[in-house]
């Protein structure tokens, strides 16, 4: 059984286009936040203690897949539900659905690496790679 981490996220009027329905770059904005709030809520330290203790500084996105159901509005509370379905060396698979209520909104699945910078010849143009995924993050949140 894998862990479902729920994001609520309350749409306020700024988040609307003139039709008054949440502008879609918005819908992505929350989707990072709650692949964050998923590694928060599984007991994950910040990206900024990882990057100290184990060279990890987050999760870039490297692939995104959404389909958007219906539309959402200023007032509306939407549930984003999240979980990882696939674990892979370096990446893994992310599955998206945003509910208000029980009607479904978006649905969107994405792929992330874990990544750390790597030495370069010029220090001033890090460069970032995928690490494999460490085994304490697979352990809390599976």
């Amino acid at each position: 059984m894998t862990k479902v981490v729920i994001y609520k996220v309350n749409v306020e009027f700024g988040d609307c286009d003139p039709a008054k329905i949440v502008w879609f770059p918005n819908y992505f904005k929350w989707l990072d936040a709650a692949s964050r709030n998923f590694f928060v809520q599984c007991g994950v330290p910040s990206w900024k203690e990882t990057e100290k203790t184990m060279g990890v500084l987050g999760t870039p996105l490297v692939d995104i897949h959404t389909r958007f159901v219906k539309t959402a509005s200023y007032g509306d509370q939407l549930d984003v539900h999240v979980r990882v379905s696939e674990w892979r060396n370096t990446s893994f698979v992310m599955d998206y659905k945003i509910y208000r209520g029980s009607d479904l909104i978006l649905e969107a699945q994405d792929v992330r690496v874990f990544a750390a910078f790597c030495d370069t010849d010029n220090p001033d143009q890090p460069s970032i790679r995928a690490v494999p995924i460490p085994q304490i993050v697979l352990d809390l949140c599976r």
